[in-house]
C-alpha cells in the first residue's frame, strides 16, 4: 500500500510562503533482514522493553506486522496479533507507532487502516483492541476518531514507567463468536490471552 502525499513547510520562520514538496509514505514486509532496523525503532518510538521472543514470533506474523516508511526510510511500525478469550476472536494491536520528526504525515492512519483491513477480510473478528498509557492525549484522540471507546483502565499496566496505568480501547466489529463459529477458526493464527 503506497500514498503519495503533499507537505506544505514554511520556507522559513519570518512564515514567507509555504512550500510543497511530495512525500511517499508505504508499507512494507518485516523480514530477517531488517528486523534490527524494528528493533531500533522499538526503542525510539516507546518506552517499553520487547525481548527476542517477541521479534522471533513477529518474523512468523506476515500481514500482521508491517514497517512504515516515509520516501524510503523506515519510520513506523505496526505489530498485532490475533488471541482468543472470552469467546472471542480478536486482533490486539501490540504497538503501532511512528518516530516524532514523521508524526502527522498520515503513517499512523495507513497502519491502523491496514489492521482495520485486516479484521474486515477475515470477517471472523470481533473487534480490535489495544492499551494505551492514560496521559498520552495524542494516542487517545488518534485512536477515538476511528472508533475506539475506553472500556476499562488497568492499573499498574506499565511496570517501568509512570503514570504506570493503561486505558483498554477497544473498537467492536460485530457479536462474539459462538462455540460452533470457535471449533472451525485454525489453532495456528490463535494465541490464547489470560
Amino acid at each position: 500500500m503506497t500514498n503519495i502525499i503533499n507537505v506544505e513547510k514554511l520556507a522559513d520562520e519570518n512564515r514567507k510562503p509555504h512550500k510543497t514538496k511530495q512525500v511517499k509514505i508505504e508499507l512494507g514486509e518485516l523480514t530477517q533482514h531488517n528486523i534490527k532496523q524494528l528493533k531500533v525503532l522499538n526503542r525510539d518510538i516507546f518506552p517499553v522493553l520487547y525481548n527476542e521472543k517477541f521479534y522471533k514470533d513477529l518474523l512468523e506474523s506476515g500481514e500482521l506486522c508491517k514497517l512504515a516508511y516515509c520516501n524510503d526510510i523506515v519510520v513506523g511500525t505496526l505489530c498485532c496479533r490475533f488471541d482468543l478469550s472470552d469467546n472471542r476472536r480478536r486482533l490486539y494491536i501490540m504497538t503501532l507507532g511512528v518516530l516524532a520528526k514523521y508524526r502527522e504525515l498520515g503513517l499512523g492512519t495507513l497502519m491502523l487502516k491496514h489492521a482495520l483491513k485486516i479484521c474486515e477480510d477475515d470477517g471472523n473478528v470481533d473487534s480490535i483492541y489495544l492499551h494505551v498509557q492514560i496521559d498520552n492525549y495524542t494516542a487517545l484522540s488518534f485512536y477515538k476518531k476511528f472508533g475506539f471507546e475506553i472500556v476499562s483502565k488497568a492499573m499498574d499496566y506499565y511496570r517501568r514507567l509512570e503514570p504506570s496505568d493503561a486505558y483498554l480501547l477497544e473498537r467492536k466489529f460485530k457479536k462474539p463468536l459462538s462455540n460452533e463459529q470457535i471449533s472451525t477458526i485454525s489453532p495456528s493464527t490463535i494465541t490464547n490471552v489470560n
